[in-house]
């Protein structure tokens, strides 16, 4: 069977948005886009988000010497699972991890199937459970205040193995309130809590998985809360709020800068 007489699958959709397409079978599928309009709108917004994401973490490009062998991992890589190809954000986080490797954005991704999905299915669900039980508290919203930023970032660092910092939002408009300490996938985590002059706060969750090996980026909404997170190593970090996802997005930037530094 030819690639013109093969049916454009699902996969081969991803594959077009990552660039792991070759030339022939690029060409029926753009063929088969031109006849697909519903389908080619939803690819151009992967390829739209692709590009967000991209934007947003390429000023932490780290030059490696494995990027060519990190190419050529993520061209033998089996297809996504059913879970991540239908998720138009994970896609997205795909196309990221492609062209991230060529620049050796961050450093060793390691694409091996299912090492990701427990911790990075999980974390925004969680993130999202803590925003609801303690950003509307009023009297004891955090364990321990900002007043005693030290103790709580090595008290919380220590219980997670993790050299903790509490990201410095205030050029954002938001400070911190404090934080605590919380069960993430049964281990223990941390949640920090910032407010902005409105009283609007958010909340940035974070939990370990030693097992995994990989990075990726993914957007969560649910109503209004927004959700950006991200599993870096052994870390798993989640930022929710009740704000737009473009503000969001510029708050996980700086949060993912900070603890990387």
């Amino acid at each position: 069977m030819t690639d013109d007489q093969k049916p454009v699958t699902e996969a081969d959709l991803h594959a077009y948005v990552d660039g792991f397409l070759d030339a022939e079978r690029r060409q029926v599928v753009e063929r088969w886009l031109s006849d697909h309009p519903q389908e080619a709108a939803e690819v151009r917004q992967w390829q739209a988000q692709a590009a967000d994401l991209q934007a947003a973490f390429s000023g932490y490009a780290r030059p490696d010497d494995n990027d060519g062998r990190l190419l050529s991992r993520a061209k033998t890589a089996p297809p996504p699972s059913t879970v991540w190809r239908r998720s138009a954000l994970i896609a997205a986080s795909l196309l990221l991890f492609v062209s991230g490797a060529a620049a050796g954005i961050y450093g060793e991704f390691i694409n091996e199937p299912g090492s990701i999905q427990t911790t990075a299915d999980s974390l925004p669900g969680q993130s999202k459970t803590a925003f609801l039980v303690y950003a509307s508290e009023k009297r004891h919203p955090v364990e321990v205040g900002a007043d005693q930023q030290e103790h709580l970032v090595t008290w919380l660092g220590k219980r997670l193995d993790y050299k903790l910092v509490a990201p410095d939002l205030t050029s954002l408009g938001f400070s911190l309130v404090g934080g605590r300490l919380l069960p993430v996938n049964g281990k223990a985590g941390a949640m920090l809590m910032y407010q902005d002059t409105a009283g609007q706060r958010l909340t940035v969750l974070l939990g370990k998985n030693p097992e995994n090996t990989e990075t990726s980026f993914r957007f969560e909404s649910a109503g209004t809360l927004e959700t950006f997170y991200w599993i870096d190593g052994s870390i798993g970090y989640a930022v929710t709020g009740e704000v737009s996802r473009a503000k969001l997005q510029e708050i996980a930037e700086e949060c993912y800068r900070q603890f990387e530094t």
